[in-house]
């Protein structure tokens, strides 16, 4: 027997001999490592290394047992080759709980009589299954370099798998946290948009809703969380969800802005996160308004002479979660008989105009909403044609999160001269 052989094992044994290449190793082609569990009384796994015609070196450890092995079933195992003992297929049940990230090998006598039915070891979860007439040198290094190949197939596609159902999952949560409004009643139109400026997101810091109270007046909301990421997201569900609550119990105003910082002041993550917010307290009549502005934008009214223009803002307060003993003052709109009122987050007038610094801003928000009015653009329609405009005039898209809502009233008499899309209650 030369230095470069396994030594052979008898005939009777039934074990091949595991020849190693005359050919000198190369340490730089990559190593796989072999951990043997169980007993080799032919000492067929006696050799510290095997290298096949391909290049492949493959390290060997050896354990007697599974006990043994749980202390060697380190990181840079790449396949475990399980001698299987009394305990049959429980012994691999064992392996694949200890080691669920490492290929398995299975060795086993002549045939698969051991392994029960035919294939009931790989069904299980091991890669391949070996009897021990097929022990030599380029057949096991081979399944040795499949079974791995194999496993981490198998593991790509369990990862992808799990990542596609986690985001239909978060993209069905998502979707449900996203506000109905509730204007069964009111003649008024209602149309949104949102984009959040997380990629493949569906919810951000932003925040909207519209709901109709039983004394028929209509109540609207925006409101913005400063910051990005999940935990901005999922505090401006709990305002909203909060905002809707406290208002269908009866608050508005001041009162309803004071009990939703606490509500903020409670669940935020550090005493530095801030929400700004509008609200709208539209009379039953649809002619008149209360507006409460919390470091919030103005919203932009355009009435009957078809001309936008922003709200009063200079009556605003601060923004919810800056000042402990904060007050808001109440701001009262003449609506009139009909008109369109635009609530927006500053995602929508933030965005650059071409390549400078310069901001679409709100007189810009103004003019682009007047050419599109002019146009003839009115509800979902005009709040496409914004968000896009503000999108091409950035150069990209928008990097903060967009929340625009659109509330029209229009005279009956007026009614039938407009779009059939415009006069459609989305209520």
């Amino acid at each position: 027997m030369t230095a470069t052989e396994v030594p052979r094992a008898g005939e009777a044994d039934g074990f091949a001999v595991l020849p190693v290449p005359r050919q000198r190793q190369d340490a730089s082609v990559p190593a796989l490592t072999l951990l043997v569990i169980g007993d080799d009384p032919a000492g067929t796994f006696t050799a510290p290394e095997l290298l096949d015609g391909a290049g492949t070196r493959v390290r060997i450890r050896r354990a007697r047992n599974l006990t043994e092995a749980e202390r060697l079933l380190t990181d840079d195992v790449h396949c475990v080759l399980l001698v299987l003992d009394g305990d049959g297929l429980e012994s691999l049940r064992r392996l694949l709980r200890l080691a669920p990230s490492t290929a398995v090998l299975v060795l086993t006598g002549d045939g698969a009589g051991e392994v029960g039915e035919p294939g009931e070891a790989v069904r299980i979860g091991a890669q391949d299954h070996l009897s021990r007439d097929e022990l030599d040198g380029s057949h096991l290094t081979r399944a040795i370099r499949y079974a791995v190949e194999r496993k981490r197939a198998d593991l790509a596609q369990r990862q992808l798998t799990e990542t596609r159902l986690l985001a239909q999952e978060n993209s069905r949560l998502e979707r449900g946290l996203l506000p109905t409004p509730l204007l069964d009643g009111a003649d008024l139109r209602f149309a949104a948009r949102y984009r959040p400026g997380r990629s493949r997101a569906l919810l951000g810091g932003d925040f909207y809703d519209t709901v109709r109270t039983s004394d028929g007046t209509v109540h609207a909301m925006i409101g913005d969380v400063c910051g990005h990421g999940p935990d901005a997201a999922a505090l401006g569900v709990e305002l909203r969800i909060a905002w809707r609550a406290l208002t269908f119990a009866g608050l508005s105003g001041d009162l309803l802005l004071s009990t939703l910082q606490k509500v903020l002041e409670n669940e935020r993550a550090d005493d530095e996160i801030f929400a700004t917010l509008c609200t709208l307290d539209i009379a039953p009549d649809g002619g008149r308004a209360d507006l409460y502005l919390a470091g919030h934008p103005a919203p932009l009214l355009t009435g009957a002479d078809g001309v936008p223009r922003l709200l009063p803002y200079e009556a605003g307060g601060p923004a919810l979660g800056l000042l402990p003993q904060a007050a808001w003052s109440r701001i009262e709109v003449e609506l009139g008989t009909s008109w369109s009122l635009m609530l927006y987050t500053d995602g929508l007038i933030e965005g650059r105009i071409g390549q400078g610094t310069q901001r679409l801003g709100q007189d810009g928000m103004i003019g682009m909403i007047t050419r599109q009015l002019a146009g003839g653009l009115r509800g979902e329609d005009l709040l496409d044609a914004a968000v896009t405009e503000a999108r091409e005039l950035n150069g990209g898209e928008l990097t903060d999160d967009v929340a625009v809502v659109l509330l029209d009233r229009v005279a009956p008499a007026r009614i039938l001269g407009l779009p059939a899309q415009i006069q459609r209650s989305s209520g």
